[in-house]
């Protein structure tokens, strides 16, 4: 999902980007612990360590958000500035949090072909993507039906487990850029106006015809977003 902007922002600074456990090449965790974003937190504290880097800008999209906050809570002297695109920071209502396990309870039952995409797309890439781009919903489909069902299982089950980050984002001391689609509806521009409003040095940024997935829907405006806020 970052290979559209991973070039010009590779021209400007360092860029990494992390295999999230059960999604890529790097396989869940093995604990008996219920799912946890602290596990996924762990992971980019062990991958920093190994890279001998002290202190970065750590950032995410929708999930990865919440990885940010995780790592935030963690170790929050090893973050020297946020970027939050489609995110926010409250922890889930309890529809979103039962809708979640739902989906958690049949990909492990049915497995996600057939159905995930379906109901995922229509959420997750805005409506000027969705009537006007068939070549980017059939590359979004095609990203989720390549994702392991316990993988989707478990980032369902860590999410909806997530507490509320609003006290954390309030206390950080570092720059921050929250990034959203104008056409998000899962964390639209009131929620992530939110966002901006706690954290207390904050840059926000609405991508116009984009919705959830900004760095696949408008790449140019993510990369702009973040080369205008860097230093």
């Amino acid at each position: 999902m970052w290979n559209g902007v991973r070039e010009p922002l590779v021209a400007r600074t360092r860029l990494i980007t992390p295999d999230q456990r059960g999604f890529g090449r790097t396989e869940l965790p093995e604990t008996d612990r219920a799912p946890s974003l602290d596990d996924a937190a762990r992971d980019v504290l062990a991958m920093l360590d190994k890279l001998e880097l002290d202190r970065v800008v750590l950032g995410g999209c929708s999930m990865g958000g919440y990885v940010t906050q995780a790592v935030l809570r963690a170790a929050p002297e090893r973050i020297g500035g946020l970027v939050f695109i489609d995110t926010k920071a409250t922890a889930d209502t309890e529809e979103a949090r039962q809708n979640r396990l739902a989906v958690a309870e049949r990909a492990e039952t049915e497995g996600i072909s057939g159905w995930l995409a379906d109901a995922m797309l229509p959420k997750v890439l805005g409506e000027t993507t969705r009537t006007t781009r068939t070549d980017l919903v059939d590359r979004a489909r095609e990203l989720v039906e390549d994702q392991p069902a316990a993988g989707v299982a478990w980032a369902q089950r860590a999410m909806a487990a997530r507490p509320d980050s609003t006290d954390l984002l309030r206390e950080a001391t570092v720059p921050a850029l929250v990034i959203v689609g104008e056409e998000d509806e899962l964390t639209p521009p009131d929620a992530a106006r939110g966002l901006a409003g706690v954290l207390p040095d904050a840059t926000f940024v609405v991508l116009p015809g984009a919705g959830h997935l900004t760095p696949l829907e408008d790449p140019e405006g993510v990369v702009k977003a973040i080369l205008d806020w860097l230093p």
